[in-house]
């Protein structure tokens, strides 16, 4: 599992959510962090697209955020049936 974004400095265009394999079904969603503290959900569950690259199977989501975040904010996802895992990225300037 993975997580991505797009954006230059404080703005974040885009995030991107990846779970490795095929799994029909798999929803997830985003949420900010800061100082290891829940602040709020960035957006909400969403169910997951399969895809196919060459032999690499996997589920993906993708939101369009366009919005500025706090110096060192986390933007972590969960995915429902992973809870074990949460991939985070901070924003800095």
């Amino acid at each position: 599992m993975s997580i991505g974004v797009t954006g230059e400095g404080l703005k974040v265009r885009e995030v991107r959510v990846l779970l490795d394999g095929w799994k029909p079904g798999v929803r997830a969603r985003i949420s900010e962090w800061r100082g290891g503290e829940w602040v709020r959900d960035v957006r909400g569950w969403k169910h997951m697209a399969s895809k196919q690259a060459y032999q690499y199977k996997y589920e993906i989501a993708t939101w369009k955020i366009d919005r500025n975040f706090r110096h060192r904010s986390r933007i972590c996802a969960e995915v429902s049936g992973h809870a074990e895992r949460m991939p985070c990225i901070t924003i800095k300037r």
